[in-house]
């Protein structure tokens, strides 16, 4: 653990956890607007993760999903979110909770996030989140969603992508 009692760097990260999740409540309670799409990274093997075990297996690691075209059952809440996306045809629904993302871009507005994993013991909790913030909205879309391996050329382009390394002490 670091000196820095503060842990001001797990505060900003828990922050910018906040805007994802507010992102994805806005798109649960009114669609995506216009031309958004979003692009969530997320490590597979996170507790609280639920994922079809084929899916499991082919990402062991990360894997990053595309909400775009079509979704269905996007819902919200405090601690994560769950939606029906068609893989190959299929649809299957799954689980990612909000501290299991990786990654975070919206190739839209330009904008992106990464996030790192610490320890356990070094996390911060979710006290940090409003809890005032949940969404439980669950309207099906007319969009198409697409998986996409975890490696994703739009997180690191050169948008604004925020990195905490500015914010680590070392």
């Amino acid at each position: 653990m670091t000196d820095d009692l503060m842990r001001y760097d797990l505060m900003v990260e828990q922050a910018l956890r906040t805007v994802v999740r507010e992102v994805i409540g806005r798109i649960a309670q009114d669609g995506l607007p216009g031309e958004h799409h979003l692009y969530i990274t997320f490590r597979t093997g996170e507790q609280g993760v639920s994922l079809p075990d084929y899916l499991t297996e082919r990402y062991p690691d990360e894997m990053t999903i595309v909400l775009q075209h079509q979704f269905e059952d996007l819902v919200v809440d405090h601690d994560g979110f769950a939606v029906t996306l068609n893989f190959n045809k299929v649809r299957e629904r799954m689980h990612i909770p909000f501290a299991s993302i990786s990654a975070f871009a919206d190739p839209t507005s330009n904008f992106g996030l990464q996030f790192k994993f610490e320890d356990a013991e070094e996390t911060i909790s979710s006290q940090f989140i409003p809890p005032e913030m949940e969404f439980q909205t669950g309207a099906g879309k007319d969009d198409e969603s697409e998986q996409k391996t975890a490696k994703n050329d739009e997180t690191g382009s050169n948008g604004n992508v925020v990195t905490l390394d500015t914010f680590r002490k070392n």
